[in-house]
């Protein structure tokens, strides 16, 4: 099973509104020992403004992307990158959303049967009733690694491939990898 963990940044909270992606970044994961194998990354031009509030929250501005591509001139590289992968998601409604709005605007098949693991379900499941953003999470599992070279989508991709290292690992004496990752791939279904 390919792990692909993915992250996204947007300018706004509505692809039907016409809020559009800006970053897009994953990380494969080894399906053996979740090691690191490839990362996609991928600034995009909305071919709209940026409102400040999305600014205050990514620090990506129209300027920042002015010269970057738009979505159709990368969707099929990000498509062939998550073929017959498995996504690993915090709130994939929100990241799949707007995904799947892009891929319709280029008149691209969607990704909507992709199998998904939510990390947000797993850890509602696993903490109830306690805080379970990443940053949370990564304080949770004590995981401070630090991506000097990386911001953005592709840093919160890293962030959440050690969260998801770190559920599974942390719960591989109380139930196997295996047992684990199966749990987690049936709540997505």
């Amino acid at each position: 099973m390919r792990l692909i963990v993915l992250d996204v940044e947007v300018t706004g909270l509505s692809p039907t509104m016409g809020d559009r992606i800006v970053e897009i970044g994953a990380v494969e994961l080894c399906p053996n020992d979740l090691s690191v194998k490839s990362t996609f990354h991928k600034y995009i031009n909305p071919d709209r403004h940026i409102p400040y509030c999305a600014v205050s929250i990514h620090g990506i501005d129209d300027e920042y992307v002015k010269d970057e591509p738009k979505f159709e001139s990368i969707a099929q590289d990000f498509l062939n990158y998550i073929e017959g992968g498995t996504l690993v998601i915090h709130n994939p409604i929100f990241a799949l959303g707007f995904i799947s709005q892009e891929l319709e605007l280029c008149n691209l098949p969607s990704i909507g049967n992709a199998p998904v693991i939510d990390t947000l379900e797993v850890a509602r499941t696993l903490f109830p009733g306690k805080r379970i953003s990443p940053d949370a999470l990564l304080y949770r599992f004590e995981v401070d690694r630090i991506y000097p070279d990386l911001q953005g989508s592709l840093l919160v991709s890293s962030q959440l491939a050690d969260v998801y290292i770190a559920l599974t690992k942390r719960y591989e004496g109380e139930l196997p990898v295996k047992a684990v990752r199966d749990y987690i791939l049936r709540q997505a279904i």
